[in-house]
């Protein structure tokens, strides 16, 4: 076959599949608002002042799911071949929704495997788990999931849970991992209706991009429309080189005019979006977005306002850092200080000295120490009393856990040692 035919073959298949999958989003569409249109409002309705968040956790209770599965989990272990299955199943089956995945699913079935664990674990707590989930349904809009992705889903899941389990299936089994996807769905199906006023992802051009070092860059990007961040946040990044591929990024800026951002990116390994990002990135390529999430400081500080900040970044943990100090720069409470610490393992290893420095100049309130020997934590929690303080850590995980132990070790209260949960979750960033 030639290849000119193998090219039209594979573009008759895309068509295809494209049509099959329009058809059956038009068909889920007109489904869902035929249930609309026919469900009378009456007392199953939501109360006036309810949380329209809820995502369903209400009367759901997984300690008796989460007893079931654990007790049966060897029958489906590991998690890893389970969830080979069931891609397996899902794509065969719909292979239309492979388009809505990365070329290379690793990171993506690895990342399932520790949400399948963390919603096992953490089952008997549903209401903590439906916020989190309500925040997930609201990041997957920027992937095109739509509900009924989640019905192929369950369907590949139920196949999935019989192969492994083979003899040893039960009703019982395959009920309890049915309820618990269910309760999780209904969480991030709620959560993306809460978000539809929100864009799902935004358009941003590259205006700046510097090697500060051969495995690190700081980039400029500038978005399309207003992105509507606080210092201390994050946002998802994607490539066009990896398209459905995000990872987690924070912000290295205050909130500045021309919707223009900063990201410090560190390379992590080779073929991924940070190495796409540090090396194959230049002026003038566009990047997507997801929306500004997380918050290393509250949005409202309320009795912490005007408290003094312990600031503590490690290699890139630093751009969060620089945001606060920015904003704190334009909007300070009266009398507040504040105390950079930037660990790194030698000078060379500050790669935005030259910008602290210069933020720092003429600001009495600000003092920046950096750290290039020793501990990071040991020499924080020597240079004084922090008790008082509000304290933020970023950085590589091991580094925000030792600071956080010294920390609360020293006498400075949990609530008041804040990091960023998002680099602790299901995955890390590339």
């Amino acid at each position: 076959m030639t290849g000119s035919v193998m090219d039209n073959s594979r573009t008759a298949d895309a068509a295809t599949a494209t049509a099959e999958y329009d058809r059956l989003i038009a068909r889920h569409h007109a489904m869902r608002l035929r249930r609309q249109l026919l469900t009378p409002a009456g007392p199953s309705a939501a109360a006036p002042g309810a949380d329209p968040g809820s995502g369903g956790h209400e009367g759901y209770d997984g300690s008796g799911d989460q007893q079931l599965i654990r007790r049966d989990l060897d029958l489906v272990a590991p998690l890893s071949e389970l969830i080979d299955h069931l891609y397996a199943v899902m794509f065969r089956r719909r292979p239309y929704l492979r388009a809505l995945f990365p070329a290379s699913m690793e990171f993506q079935q690895s990342h399932l495997e520790r949400a399948f664990q963390h919603l096992v674990d953490h089952l008997h707590r549903p209401a903590d788990l439906a916020r989190m989930l309500r925040q997930l349904g609201r990041e997957h809009r920027k992937l095109g999931v739509r509900p009924v992705h989640y019905e192929a889903f369950e369907e590949a899941l139920c196949a999935a849970i019989r192969h492994r389990a083979g003899e040893h299936w039960t009703d019982g089994l395959e009920a309890a991992w049915v309820r618990m996807l269910r309760f999780a769905v209904g969480a991030m199906v709620a959560g993306a209706d809460s978000a539809l006023a929100e864009p799902p992802y935004w358009q941003a051009v590259v205006t700046g991009h510097e090697r500060r070092r051969p495995d690190l860059a700081v980039l400029q990007v500038r978005t399309g429309e207003p992105y509507p961040y606080r210092a201390g946040q994050y946002g998802t990044v994607e490539h066009p080189a990896l398209p459905h591929t995000w990872r987690q990024y924070s912000m290295g800026c205050a909130p500045r005019g021309g919707n223009e951002l900063e990201f410090h990116v560190r390379r992590t390994g080779p073929g991924g979006v940070s190495a796409a990002l540090v090396g194959r990135t230049a002026v003038g390529d566009r990047l997507r977005l997801g929306p500004p999430r997380g918050g290393l400081l509250p949005e409202d500080d309320g009795r912490d306002g005007s408290r003094d900040l312990l600031l503590v970044a490690g290699g890139t943990g630093l751009a969060p850092m620089k945001a606060i100090v920015e904003q704190q720069a334009l909007h300070r409470p009266p009398g507040r200080r504040v105390h950079l610490f930037v660990g790194a393992r030698d000078r060379a290893d500050l790669y935005d000295w030259s910008a602290l420095a210069e933020l720092g100049l003429h600001k009495p309130w600000l003092a920046i120490t950096p750290v290039t020997a020793g501990l990071l934590a040991d020499t924080v929690a020597a240079a004084g009393d922090w008790r008082e303080h509000l304290a933020c850590v970023s950085g590589p995980a091991g580094m925000v856990a030792s600071v956080r132990s010294e920390l609360l070790a020293a006498g400075l209260p949990s609530a008041r040692v804040r990091y960023d949960q998002v680099l602790s979750r299901w995955s890390r960033p590339t």
